[in-house]
């Protein structure tokens, strides 16, 4: 029985939607990620690569030849038009090869797909699939992850969140939302009973593929 439905997964900067993508992904449902296709459209040899060198100069790339991500990522932050013609590159590419992606995951025999993707609320994409499940962790522990994971001082954590769309208007439009302050088996068990909750109602069993083969 081919997945039935596309589910949305969003959070917040540190709040775990990664964590939250590799259980589902243990737990056999294919996850697309969107920031993984937003570095595939840009890949060395891809048309995106060569169509952003046409746009931005070959200082962009770096020595093997691939992009030069942090180069052009701080070119665009201080440059609104830059930004704009930026996306206007990788956006379209984007979004074919997730249709593409959904396409091939709903043919799969899983009882649903995810799409995981840091923008779904504000870009209003949320509103086209079946559920949204939004990841969420006190702004304390947001910035406590932060300064651990990328070494920044605390006034420049807050200063990253702050950069963040709020988070009350992804939990307005949440149909599940995990709260993620806790460890990370507190995380697991919240994704356990979420997944089964999803395979009912979408009308699957919860076995695994070990468990469902005859």
């Amino acid at each position: 029985m081919a997945a039935s439905a596309v589910i949305g997964l969003t959070g917040g900067i540190a709040s775990g939607k990664s964590s939250v993508a590799r259980e589902l992904i243990a737990r056999g449902i294919p996850v697309i990620d969107a920031d993984q296709l937003a570095r595939e459209v840009v890949s060395q040899g891809s048309d995106g690569l060569a169509e952003v060198v046409r746009a931005f100069g070959a200082h962009m790339l770096a020595a093997d030849g691939g992009l030069d991500r942090d180069k052009l990522g701080a070119h665009v932050f201080q440059d609104a038009e830059a930004r704009k013609q930026l996306n206007a590159i990788i956006h379209p590419r984007i979004r074919q090869l997730s249709a593409e992606r959904i396409v091939q995951a709903l043919q799969t025999d899983v009882p649903y797909v995810v799409y995981d993707a840091p923008l779904l609320v504000e870009t209003g994409a949320h509103k086209s699939m079946a559920a949204l499940i939004v990841v969420a962790a006190s702004p304390e522990v947001q910035v406590t992850r932060v300064m651990a994971r990328d070494g920044l001082t605390q006034s420049e954590a807050r200063a990253r969140l702050a950069a963040q769309a709020p988070l009350a208007a992804k939990l307005a439009a949440a149909d599940y939302v995990i709260q993620n302050d806790g460890s990370l088996s507190e995380l697991q068990q919240q994704v356990a009973e979420l997944h089964e909750t999803l395979c009912k109602r979408f009308a699957h069993p919860t076995a695994t593929p070990a468990e469902a083969e005859p």
